[in-house]
């Protein structure tokens, strides 16, 4: 689909209203700054807004949009920026809430482009259909945490909300230490088994705040928002949630895991933050 320079969208709009109107997506072109340039019928359905208000930036009395944890998004200001900054995709899920209506799930993809010259953000929204997170590999099949590419993007929002709030992220990287010598010995099932159990215990003793993914085929992350201090305790919190003892068949296991973490108030990057989590696991092994 081509995009049309939208600073003279006044003597386009037949044209552009052309192009959008028999898609299937809802469509949004904004400037570096977040604001809506133009859009469509769609669109403004999806957010549960009238086309005006999209494009003056009015948002009425009871409509929030969050992602699907619950947390607040950034503003398009905010994701406009990083999307421009990094010059590369990103993918979002959001929910929109406003009172009185059924919550609306929409996943949008940002794209950076250039128009006639100038940074543009275009903007596609699709409604989330229940297999959209599968269907995407969004969620890792084994586990149904959030996988390798769902976390990217939620690490991401943890920063920028940590760089716009003056709060703190931290990422804890969990090892599943000897998982392949497990398997050998007791079958792949059984190694199933205690990914999925580890999964169910780092899940069920963390808050809905906290984002839990499968990184790797042995290895976990953990993301965390608080207002200061280190993330050593937090990560020590971690391990021993997935340390105690389990069942596994008729037998009783010990897992042995190796936690390495990396506490930032948001200036660092997506990969450094990961880059330096698994520099650190990989100096203790």
């Amino acid at each position: 689909m081509g995009v049309l320079d939208v600073s003279s969208l006044s003597q386009l709009t037949p044209v552009w209203d052309d192009i959008v109107s028999g898609l299937t997506v809802g469509v949004l072109v904004t400037d570096a700054r977040g604001q809506v340039l133009a859009t469509n019928d769609i669109a403004a359905e999806l957010m549960q807004l009238a086309k005006s208000d999209l494009l003056t930036g009015t948002r009425p009395e009871g409509w929030q949009v969050r992602d699907d944890t619950g947390a607040p998004l950034p503003d398009w200001a905010e994701l406009a920026g990083q999307v421009l900054r990094a010059g590369s995709p990103m993918s979002t899920p959001m929910v929109i809430a406003r009172t009185g209506q059924p919550h609306s799930r929409i996943w949008a993809d940002y794209h950076a482009v250039q128009v006639q010259g100038r940074s543009r953000v275009l903007i596609l929204l699709q409604p989330v259909h229940t297999d959209v997170s599968h269907s995407r590999g969004l969620i890792d099949p084994l586990t149904g945490l959030p996988g390798r590419v769902l976390l990217l993007d939620r690490l991401e929002q943890s920063l920028v909300r940590a760089r716009c709030r003056g709060t703190l992220t931290t990422l804890v990287l969990v090892d599943v230490h000897g998982l392949a010598a497990f398997n050998a010995e007791h079958g792949f099932d059984r190694g199933d088994e205690l990914l999925t159990t580890l999964a169910g215990r780092l899940r069920e003793g963390l808050t809905d705040e906290h984002t839990v993914a499968r990184y790797g085929g042995d290895e976990f992350v953990v993301v965390a928002e608080h207002p200061n201090g280190p993330g050593e305790e937090f990560a020590e919190h971690v391990r021993r949630l997935g340390g105690w003892p389990m069942r596994l068949g008729r037998r009783r296991y010990q897992p042995v895991l190796r936690v390495s973490w990396v506490t930032t108030d948001g200036r660092a990057s997506v990969h450094s933050v990961l880059s330096r989590a698994e520099s650190q696991l990989h100096q203790h092994r």
